[in-house]
């Protein structure tokens, strides 16, 4: 067995395989870029190694760094995890070259079934059903063309090279096809540097069922039964399943046996998953999709039900050890759902956010997993996946798993930038979801539907109370006091609110023992041993919430939503008849690719003074008041969501007004 195990990966997968190392006694081994040199992988390790800069290409898919590290630490050993450069051959002869064991199957496996055409017709000579289609290397889309009325319409494109949904087209009708070929050549060279296509007949209600394989070196194949994973966006999955609500047990032993002829195929060893395509139409009716390699990052689901660190298994077939586990041996016991939180914002088309996570709160209960890379205070680099963390809940039997999660989900919160989260809940509660009525097509059809939380005037005051709160009370002088103390009746605090379209003034007056919001009693405790947690009474009425204060505004989860309530700035000040706010802060994640305005400079109001980019889109930062700019960021420098980019200096005649204290 090995002593010593360096994983080329980050974020949660890192982690995760550092459990199982500390689990098992073995000396765990961490690479990081730049980006990551705080990053809780890093931390959690017993030794770590930089290895480039925050870019992926410099840092972890850089094959000779990350073989020198380790040859640095004396590793034995490479885990990759997923992604990166886990299903890459390349990689895996260069360890065998140094000595280093890669944890993994072997370089033919690798390269057969990293080509899809070629994987295709290696699992057919076994008799594994493969979708209808055609698929040559050196076909021209002249030759697509002709060969597409063989598969029939609808089709779908695919790329022989990489994964993920790039390159995959469907086509509805032959008048559309040379157009999508064009453009899934296009995407595939891209994203591959492969611009190999092939065809195939497109399901119209498509699941997606994959076999969890495990093979040693001694010619034992298993597999630990099939996960679901048809709930997906953009051919991306989002909520996977252990065992499918689809199969019946007939189908079940088959497609587990077409799993096991798969792995066949290539002399596999070690932990793989085969994806197989099914029609909700014809269940008993499954196809070859590929197979992938690797770890999967959905494992956790069948880890819950069947018992088996499958990180684990991995590490001894690496070190030459035989599978102890028989097919009998493996057992289903209940049923497992994960759902994948990711730092992307589904109010603005799930673009990727990101920024510094000020607090996190993960769930924890009976059945509930978290697999995470989260803790307070990490900055989540806009450079890779956004896949923050996995939040897994197992279950007696499908229901009770679900209802698990739904509740997990509503107790997940990161505070600091949006995550999909509540999404996941949503969707997790539709009624199709319920009853397993699933295909991967369900999110476009149901996203219009879900019904996101926005702040109702309960949540706006509980905003204008914790950021009062976080004010501080002074030293109890009556000169530091920030109460709106004075002789007479105290001045109001007035807090100019925003979130979305929302655009609200809330007062409060009275000290902490007399506290009312727009005149209505109120108060704010602490909730004691829960850090961020408080119990807001308005009226009478007390709930608990989760908050985090910043000085831009506060992040409240309640009710199984996280929103967001700015402290406004002033834009327009003199039209408005409130105060401009000096304060230029970034609206998101990204690095500053133009000053418009220099150190000591003048602004107007709406002047750009700073210009952020962030996945090839640039927002212009504008000036709320006008003044003089002191600048507090440089071109080329990364800034997360709600940094604060410049101030400017208001004029003596800036218009007036209420500000917010």
């Amino acid at each position: 067995m090995f002593d010593t195990i360096l994983i080329a990966n980050r974020g949660e997968i890192a982690c995760r395989i550092i459990r199982t190392l500390r689990a098992m006694g073995i000396r765990s081994v961490a690479v990081y870029s730049d980006a990551d040199a705080g990053a809780r992988h890093v931390r959690l390790a017993d030794a770590a190694v930089r290895i480039g800069p925050s870019p992926a290409a410099q840092s972890y898919l850089d094959i000779d760094a990350v073989i020198r590290a380790a040859q640095q630490t004396g590793a034995g050993a490479i885990h990759p995890g997923y992604g990166f450069l886990s299903e890459n051959a390349a990689f895996a002869r260069a360890c065998a070259a140094s000595g280093v064991v890669f944890i993994g199957p072997g370089v033919e496996a690798l390269e057969t079934m990293g080509d899809k055409i070629t994987a295709k017709a290696a699992v057919a000579k076994r008799g594994v059903p493969t979708v209808p289609g055609v698929a040559a290397r050196g076909w021209t889309d002249a030759d697509l063309v002709a060969a597409a009325p063989e598969v029939g319409y609808p089709l779908l494109i695919k790329p022989s090279a990489g994964g993920g949904g790039k390159g995959m087209h469907v086509v509805e009708e032959p008048a559309g096809l040379p157009a999508a070929l064009a453009a899934a050549r296009r995407e595939a060279a891209a994203s591959f540097g492969d611009d190999t296509l092939f065809l195939e007949r497109y399901l119209r209600t498509p699941r997606h069922i994959e076999v969890q394989v495990l093979a040693d070196g001694h010619g034992s194949v298993i597999h630990l039964g099939e996960r679901e994973c048809s709930v997906q966006r953009r051919h991306q999955k989002v909520i996977e399943e252990a065992p499918s609500p689809l199969l019946d047990d007939a189908t079940r032993e088959r497609i587990g046996r077409a799993a096991c002829e798969t792995a066949r195929t290539v002399g596999y060893r070690g932990a793989g998953t085969v994806e197989f395509i099914v029609s909700a139409d014809a269940p008993d009716e499954f196809f070859f999709m590929e197979m992938n390699t690797r770890l999967q990052v959905e494992h956790p689901v069948t880890e819950e039900v069947t018992g088996i660190d499958l990180v684990e298994q991995q590490i001894r077939i690496a070190a030459g050890e035989p599978l102890t586990l028989t097919q009998e041996d493996i057992v289903i016991r209940g049923h497992s759902i994960e759902a994948r939180v990711y730092a992307e914002d589904p109010a603005t088309g799930f673009l990727p956010t990101g920024g510094r996570v000020l607090a996190v709160r993960h769930p924890s209960g009976p059945g509930v997993r978290v697999d995470t890379a989260l803790e307070d205070g990490l900055d989540v680099s806009v450079d890779y996946d956004p896949m923050l963390a996995k939040v897994i809940a197992w279950g007696v039997d499908r229901d009770e798993a679900r209802s698990r999660l739904v509740a997990a989900l509503a107790e997940t919160a990161v505070f600091g930038f949006p995550t999909n989260v509540e999404f996941l809940r949503l969707l997790l509660e539709r009624p199709e979801v319920v009853a397993g009525d699933l295909d991967t097509g369900l999110i476009a059809r149901v996203l219009p539907h879900l019904s996101f939380a926005s702040p109702d005037d309960r949540v706006v005051a509980e905003a204008a109370l914790l950021l009062d709160a976080h004010r501080g009370r002074g030293d109890g002088s009556p000169w530091q006091r920030a109460d709106g103390w004075r002789l007479g009746a105290s001045a109001p605090r007035r807090y100019f609110l925003r979130a979305g379209d929302l655009r609200r003034v809330v007062s409060l007056s009275g000290p902490d023992d007399d506290l009312r919001v727009d005149g209505v009693p109120s108060r704010v405790r602490p909730r004691p041993g829960a850090e961020g947690a408080f119990s807001v009474e308005i009226d009478g009425s007390a709930r608990a919430i989760a908050a985090c204060v910043d000085p831009c505004g506060v992040w409240i989860a309640a009710g199984g939503s996280v929103l967001r309530l700015d402290l406004a700035p002033r834009e327009r000040a003199a039209q408005s008849g409130e105060a401009a706010d000096p304060l230029i802060v970034s609206p998101m994640p990204g690095t500053i690719v133009l000053l418009s305005v220099e150190e000591g400079g003048r602004a107007e109001v709406g002047d750009p003074v700073v210009v952020v980019e962030a996945m090839k889109m640039e927002h212009v930062v504008r000036a709320g008041v006008a003044g003089i700019v002191s600048l507090e960021v440089a071109v080329g420098e990364v800034v997360s969501r709600g940094q604060t980019l410049a101030r400017v200096r208001p004029d003596d005649d800036t218009p007036g007004g209420e500000r917010n204290e």
